[in-house]
């Protein structure tokens, strides 16, 4: 299966949101892009300058753009990237975001239709509710980075959802489409992460396995294990002993 990256900017072309296909084909973070220009990050020696003016001429203009374009991930790596960037109106004069959508060309054939990569495609009505739904979604991520709610081993979607001052059903919908996870699951990458930071910090040294779980958020050994091994495809012991090595 081909991953497709999802690049939201503000007007002004700066990134408020990458989802994690994204940073697969590039090697950048979320955190590393957002605020960012996309013109600024990926460009390099072999990078076309007909694409480059192509793409700039559509932004310019504030029309649907497509075009295929050799691009840099992080490490320097460069690849075809096949891309589509659709402008966002509020209403028919007010520009308030561009969605763009790429794919590694090397993953997928040359005659591999991309529903997305279809340049036709609106963003209108429907597609807004669509850029809602992302924007929804980073501020999900912003709140859960900078409180860090993921601590508390009795966070709920109902507190989350209060915090965000939306709606159950719409904060597990946004979750579910844009993370790919049920909340449950979704929070409990934030709790894995932090133990994987913990563990390289040398928390094993003081605490038990579950110790250092349970100042991450979790509050039972069992869904710990679990939860660990289903992200990272180790144990945690497995995971400490690789740290070691």
């Amino acid at each position: 299966m081909y991953q497709i990256a999802v690049i939201l900017t503000d007007a002004r072309r700066r990134i408020l949101w990458v989802n994690e296909d994204f940073t697969h084909i590039t090697g950048y973070t979320y955190e590393e892009v957002v605020g960012r220009i996309p013109g600024d990050l990926q460009p390099g020696p072999l990078t076309e300058e007909e694409a480059i003016e192509k793409i700039r001429s559509g932004l310019r203009n504030m029309v649907p753009v497509q075009s295929d374009i050799t691009n840099y991930r992080k490490n320097g790596a460069s690849y075809l990237c096949k891309l589509v960037i659709h402008p966002v109106f509020a209403n028919e004069r007010e520009l308030t975001n561009f969605i763009a959508f790429e794919v590694d060309g090397s993953e997928i054939g040359e005659d591999k239709e991309i529903p997305l990569l279809n340049i036709d495609q609106k963003y209108r009505s429907s597609s807004l509710k669509g850029i809602d739904e992302l924007k929804l979604y980073s501020r999900i991520r912003a709140i859960l980075e900078i409180e860090e709610l993921y601590l508390d081993p009795s966070l709920s979607l109902k507190t989350l959802a209060d915090k965000l001052e939306t709606n159950t059903k719409y904060l597990s919908q946004v979750v579910n489409h844009c993370s790919g996870h049920n909340f449950q699951q979704f929070i409990n990458t934030y709790r894995i992460e932090r133990v994987k930071y913990r563990l390289n910090e040398g928390a094993h040294e003081f605490l038990t396995l579950f110790g250092v779980a349970q100042q991450c958020g979790f509050k039972n050994k069992s869904t710990f294990y679990k939860v660990f091994k289903d992200i990272t495809g180790l144990t945690p012991k497995e995971y400490l002993e690789n740290l070691v090595d």
